[in-house]
C-alpha cells in the first residue's frame, strides 16, 4: 500500500501540528480531535522540521512504543523530538546502551529513595507556600512551579544551591526545539549547553575524586556505563535529566492551577476530602500533558493504523492527543480527580522508554496539592496565562494568580 500523503476529506491536508501557534494560543484541541476521528495516523509532507507522521490515538502510540527495534529513539537517527537533535542521551538511544545507562540513574528514583525524599519535599513545599503573599498578585510559574522543581533537581544532583536557577535556564534552553532550525539561535543554544556541560564537568571531577554517594552526578561519575562519556554524550544526558526533572513537574504544577480554575468544583471536592489528592496527581498530569510529543524514526517498513510507514520516516507520537482519546478516557477534556484510569495517561511514555522519574514527579505534585489543601489555600488566575510557543514542552511561561485562604 502506498504511503498516504493526503488526509481524508474534511481534515486539513497533512495538518502540521508542530505549529507553535497552536500551543501559544491553546488552540490544539480541535485539530487533534479531528485527526483522531478521521486521520489518526496522518502524514504531514511539509513543515519547518521536514515531513513526518503524526500518531494521535492512545493504542497506536502504545504500538509504536512497544516496538523499539522498529521505531528507533537513537540520536543517530535524529533523536526524540521533531527537531533533528544530536543530543546523545540514554532516552535517545536504543538497546542495549539505553538499558545500561538507564540502569545507572534508576536507583535514585526507586521506591526507597522516593519514600526517603518525601518528607523533605513536604517540608520544602510547606515552607515555600508559607512565604507566598495572600491577596497580592504574583507569578505562580516563577514563585512556585519553577522554584519547587529547581530545588528538587538541585538536591538530586547535589548541585550548588546558590546556582540552582542555572538549572531552570538550561532546561528552557534544552527544551527549545524551535531554535534548532535558525542557525544563529541554534549557535546560541549550543553555546549555552556547552557552558552547562563545562559547569557539570567540574562537579563530575569533584565527585569522581570522592567515594560514591547517592546523588546523580556521583552515580554517573562512578559508573562503567556513564563514567567515561564523551562531551556530546555528557551534554545529552544532562539535558535529558534537567529537562525531564524540571519540565514535567513544573508544567504540571502550573497546569493544576489552570485545571482547578476551569473546574472549581474539583478543588471544592478536594477541600471537602483531602484524601483525594493522591488520585488528583495523575489526572493533573494527564490533563496537562507536559511534553506534547516524542519522536521515533522508523527503521524498517511497517504498518501502523492501516498506514504504511517506510524506513527513515519520522514518526511523532502526540501524547497530548492520546491523553484526550475518548476510547480510553471518556469525557476526556473534562478534568476529573476521581477518574478511575487516569494513570493510563501517556505523559511519561510507555514501554522501555517510560520516564524513570515518573513517580518522583507525581509525588511532588501530590504533596503540593496536599499542602495547599491543608492550608485551605486557593489560587485564582488573575490574568491571561502566557503559554510556551512550541510543540515539545507543553507548558506555561507565566501564570498570574492571587491566593485566598479559608
Amino acid at each position: 500500500m502506498a504511503t498516504q500523503t493526503r488526509a481524508p476529506a474534511g481534515v486539513p491536508l497533512g495538518a502540521d501540528v508542530t505549529d507553535p501557534n497552536l500551543y501559544a494560543t491553546d488552540s490544539w484541541r480541535p485539530v487533534f480531535d479531528k485527526m483522531r476521528a478521521e486521520a489518526p495516523v496522518n502524514y504531514c509532507p511539509e513543515s519547518p522540521f521536514g515531513p513526518y507522521w503524526s500518531i494521535t490515538r492512545h493504542a497506536d502510540i502504545q504500538t509504536v512504543e512497544a516496538h523499539p527495534d522498529i521505531f528507533s529513539s537513537s540520536y543517530e537517527h535524529g533523536g526524540i523530538t521533531v527537531a533533528d537533535l544530536p543530543d546523545a542521551n540514554f532516552i535517545a538511544m536504543d538497546r542495549p546502551k539505553h538499558t545500561d545507562q538507564r540502569r545507572v540513574v534508576s536507583p535514585a528514583f526507586g521506591p526507597g529513595e522516593i519514600a526517603r525524599m518525601a518528607g523533605a519535599i513536604r517540608q520544602r513545599t510547606g515552607e515555600l507556600l508559607d512565604t507566598l503573599p495572600i491577596g497580592e498578585e504574583f507569578d505562580w510559574v516563577d514563585k512556585v512551579s519553577v522554584e519547587l522543581t529547581t530545588q528538587m533537581l538541585a538536591i538530586l544532583f547535589d548541585f550548588p544551591w546558590e546556582d540552582r536557577r542555572k538549572l531552570t535556564f538550561w532546561s528552557d534552553v534544552g527544551g527549545d526545539i524551535a531554535s534548532t532550525f535558525e542557525p544563529a539561535a541554534n549557535a546560541i543554544r549550543n553555546g549555552h549547553l556547552a557552558d552547562m556541560t563545562h559547569y557539570f564537568d567540574r562537579l563530575f571531577a569533584e565527585r569522581k575524586a570522592l567515594p560514591p554517594s547517592g546523588d546523580l552526578i556521583s552515580m554517573m561519575a562512578h559508573s562503567d556505563a556513564m563514567g567515561n562519556m564523551d562531551f556530546a554524550e555528557r551534554t545529552g544526558n544532562l539535558i535529558l535529566l534537567i529537562v525531564g526533572g524540571n519540565d514535567t513537574t513544573r508544567n504540571s504544577m502550573s497546569g493544576a492551577v489552570v485545571a482547578f480554575n476551569r473546574y472549581p468544583e474539583q478543588w471544592a471536592a478536594l477541600l471537602a476530602d483531602p484524601a483525594k489528592a493522591a488520585a488528583a496527581a495523575p489526572e493533573i498530569i494527564r490533563w496537562q500533558t507536559p511534553l506534547a510529543h516524542m519522536r521515533r524514526t522508523c527503521l524498517t517498513e511497517t504498518q501502523v493504523g492501516g498506514q504504511t510507514i517506510r524506513a527513515g520516516d519520522k514518526v511523532l507520537m502526540w501524547y497530548i492527543s492520546a491523553n484526550r482519546d475518548e476510547a480510553v478516557f471518556p469525557d476526556a477534556e473534562a478534568f476529573d480527580i476521581t477518574r478511575a484510569n487516569a494513570r493510563r495517561h501517556l505523559s511519561f511514555g510507555f514501554g522501555v522508554h517510560r520516564c524513570v522519574g515518573a513517580r518522583l514527579a507525581e509525588i511532588q505534585i501530590q504533596i503540593l496539592i496536599e499542602e495547599m489543601v491543608a492550608r485551605r489555600m486557593t489560587a485564582h488566575i488573575t490574568g491571561e496565562p502566557e503559554l510556551a510557543a512550541q510543540s515539545f514542552v507543553h507548558g506555561y511561561m507565566r501564570l498570574p494568580v492571587t491566593l485566598t485562604r479559608g
